[in-house]
C-alpha cells in the first residue's frame, strides 16, 4: 500500500505541476496579449499647435449661436410690431420695438464689441 500511495502522490504532484504550468502560461500569454493590444490601439494625441486657435474657434462658435438667437428675437420683434400696427395697440407696439432693437443688439453683439475694442 505504501507503494501505491507513493505512485499516487507522484501522479498528483505531476498533475499539480502541469496545472500550475498551464496557469502560468495562460497568465503570461494573457498579459502579453493585453500588452500587445494596448500597444496597437495607442493613438497619438492630435493637439493643436496653437492653443489660441482653439479659443478663437470656440469664441466664433459661441458668437454664431448668439447671433442666431438674436436673429430669432429680431424676427419675433418684427412680428410683434406688425401685429401691433394691425390691432392699434400701443403697448404691444412698444414691446415689439423693444424686442426688435434687442434682437438687433444681440445679433450684432460681436461686431459691436469688436468696434469698441472689447473683443
Amino acid at each position: 500500500m505504501n507503494m501505491k500511495n507513493s505512485k499516487t502522490s507522484k501522479v498528483n504532484s505531476k498533475a499539480t505541476d502541469l496545472t500550475q504550468r498551464n496557469r502560468r502560461a495562460r497568465r503570461y500569454w494573457t498579459a502579453a496579449t493585453v500588452f500587445a493590444v494596448f500597444l496597437m490601439s495607442a493613438t497619438p494625441a492630435l493637439a493643436a499647435s496653437d492653443p489660441l486657435t482653439i479659443v478663437n474657434n470656440l469664441s466664433d462658435f459661441i458668437f454664431s449661436i448668439i447671433k442666431a438667437l438674436g436673429v430669432i428675437i429680431l424676427g419675433w420683434g418684427i412680428v410683434q410690431v406688425g401685429m401691433s400696427i394691425q390691432s392699434h395697440d400701443a403697448s404691444q407696439r412698444t414691446q415689439g420695438f423693444l424686442c426688435l432693437f434687442g434682437g438687433l443688439l444681440i445679433a450684432f453683439a460681436k461686431e459691436i464689441l469688436t468696434s469698441i475694442g472689447a473683443v
